[in-house]
C-alpha cells in the first residue's frame, strides 16, 4: 500500500483497540472513521488483492455473513466485520484489523452496496431480500431495488448469489442487456430459501402490474417477470446443491430462516470453490452472532435473545422462538428509526396463550399494538423486573436494535 494508507491503516487498529480498552465499544466503527479521514481511499486500498464477497439484503445480513466466514475459512483466513458494523467505516476497520488475509466477507447496509462494489471490486455479492425498514429515514423497497440494479449494470463482471423468492430483488438482480452501451446483465445464481414475507411486493417493480402467487412460484400478470428456477434450495433438514446432492445442515441457530441463511453461505462459498461438503460441518460452529440467538443463565433463567427490527423479521421471531415465556422490548431512537407504525403491520397472534411482558423506550406503543391482536400482556420498568416475574426456566427475549442493544449491555455485551 502507498505510505500514506499504511499510515491510516495503523492509526486505524490502533483507536479501534484504545476504543475497546477503555470500554466505549468494539472498535469495529471509530477506527475505520479515522482511518478514512486519514486517506479517503484507504477501503480501497485495504481490499486490492483480496477475494471479497458482499453480503446485503434488509435482514439476515450479520447472520448470513457469519455463516458464509465460516464456510469461505476452508480456504483459508477470512476477514469480516463480524460485528455488523456494516458501513465503509466498519469496513476498513475490520480490514484494517484482520491484516493480510486471502479472503473477505462482508456485511454491507443495503443503502451502500454500490458505493461499497466501487471500492472493494468484489468476486461475489450476495442479495438476500428486501424490505420495508426505518422508512423515516431509509428508501422504500423500490427505489431500493432500483439502485442495486444500476449498481450491478455498472460492475457486470461481478458474480451475483440472489434470492429467486423475492421478486424485488429478482429484477434487482437481472438488469437488461444493452449492448450499445456494452452492458451485459450479471453472471447470477439463485437460491431459494422460502419467503413469508409478501407484503412488500406484490406489484412488480418492472411494469407496474400485480404480481400473483402460486405455491413457490411467483410471476407478474403484465411482464415477463417471474421466479427463476434456482440452483440452490432447502429441502426437509438440509440444502440441495446446483447438482442435486442434498447436504445435511446441522445448526445451533434457531429457526428455518437460518437453514436459509445457510444454504446462502453455501453458495456463496462455492463461488470461491469451496465445496458444500466441505464447508457445511463448519456451519455448526456458528453459536450466536453479535448476541443474537445468544443464551445467558440468570437467576435460574435461561435467557435467549432475538433481534427483529422489522415486520418481515419479527414474523421470523416468532417461528424461533419457543413456547415460553417471552420480553418484547420496543425502542424508537435513531438506529431503529423514529417511527413505530409498522408495529401494525406485525400480526402478535403468535404469542397468545403464553406469559407476555413488554418494556423499551415505547413499550405504550407496542402495548397498543397488542390489545388490538388480543395478546395479554404484562409492563416491566426493567430487565431485572422482568427476570423477576417469570419463573425459571426459559425466557425469550424479542427486541428491536438498540432495546437489544440495552439488553445486551445488561448480560455483559454477550456476543
Amino acid at each position: 500500500m502507498p505510505l500514506r494508507a499504511k499510515v491510516a491503516s495503523s492509526v486505524s487498529r490502533t483507536a479501534a483497540a484504545l476504543s475497546r480498552a477503555a470500554g466505549r465499544g468494539d472498535g469495529s466503527v471509530i477506527g475505520g472513521w479515522i482511518g478514512l479521514k486519514i486517506d479517503p481511499d484507504l477501503l480501497a486500498h485495504l481490499s486490492a488483492g483480496r477475494a471479497i464477497a458482499l453480503v446485503s439484503g434488509t435482514n439476515g445480513k450479520t447472520t448470513t455473513t457469519r455463516l458464509t466466514t465460516a464456510a469461505v475459512g476452508v480456504l483459508g483466513r477470512v476477514a469480516t466485520n463480524s460485528f455488523g458494523a456494516n458501513m465503509p467505516t466498519g469496513h476498513t476497520s475490520a480490514l484494517a484489523k484482520a491484516g493480510s488475509t486471502p479472503y473477505a466477507v462482508l456485511e454491507v447496509d443495503e443503502h451502500y452496496l454500490a458505493q461499497v462494489l466501487e471500492s472493494t471490486e468484489p468476486h461475489v455479492v450476495a442479495l438476500l431480500n428486501l424490505s420495508r425498514d426505518q422508512l423515516d429515514r431509509a428508501k422504500e423497497v423500490a427505489m431500493m431495488a432500483q439502485l442495486w440494479r444500476a449498481a450491478l449494470v455498472r460492475h457486470p463482471d461481478i458474480r451475483v448469489v440472489a434470492n429467486a423468492d423475492d421478486p424485488m430483488v429478482v429484477w434487482a438482480a437481472t438488469p437488461p442487456a444493452d449492448p450499445a452501451q456494452g452492458h451485459i446483465p450479471p453472471h447470477v445464481t439463485w437460491f431459494s430459501a422460502g419467503q413469508r414475507w409478501h407484503d412488500d411486493s406484490w406489484v412488480c417493480p418492472e411494469c407496474g402490474s400485480t404480481i400473483q402467487r402460486s405455491g413457490e412460484q411467483w410471476w407478474c400478470t403484465g411482464c415477463p417477470l417471474r421466479r427463476p428456477a434456482p440452483q440452490w434450495t432447502v429441502e426437509d433438514d438440509g440444502v440441495l446443491d446446483p447438482t442435486g446432492a442434498w447436504h445435511k445442515v446441522q445448526l445451533q441457530l434457531p429457526g428455518k430462516v437460518n437453514l436459509g441463511n445457510a444454504a446462502t453461505a453455501l453458495a456463496v462459498a462455492a463461488e470461491f470453490g469451496v465445496r458444500p461438503v466441505d464447508a457445511v460441518s463448519r456451519l455448526g460452529a456458528v453459536t450466536s452472532v453479535a448476541g443474537r440467538y445468544a443464551q445467558v443463565d440468570r437467576d435460574g433463567r435461561n435467557i435467549r435473545l432475538l433481534l427483529a427490527k422489522n415486520p418481515a423479521s419479527w414474523l421470523e421471531a416468532f417461528d424461533m422462538a419457543d413456547v415460553a415465556p417471552t420480553l418484547l422490548s420496543i425502542n424508537a431512537r435513531d438506529p431503529d428509526g423514529l417511527d413505530t407504525s409498522w408495529l401494525f403491520d406485525v400480526d402478535f397472534a403468535p404469542l397468545r396463550g403464553r406469559q407476555v411482558l413488554i418494556t423499551g423506550d415505547r413499550a405504550y406503543d407496542l402495548a397498543v399494538r397488542l390489545d388490538v391482536n388480543g395478546v395479554p400482556f404484562q409492563h416491566v420498568r426493567s430487565f431485572d423486573e422482568a427476570i423477576r416475574a417469570v419463573p425459571p426456566g426459559r425466557l425469550e427475549v424479542i427486541a428491536n436494535y438498540t432495546a437489544f442493544q440495552d439488553i445486551r449491555a445488561e448480560l455483559d455485551r454477550v456476543n
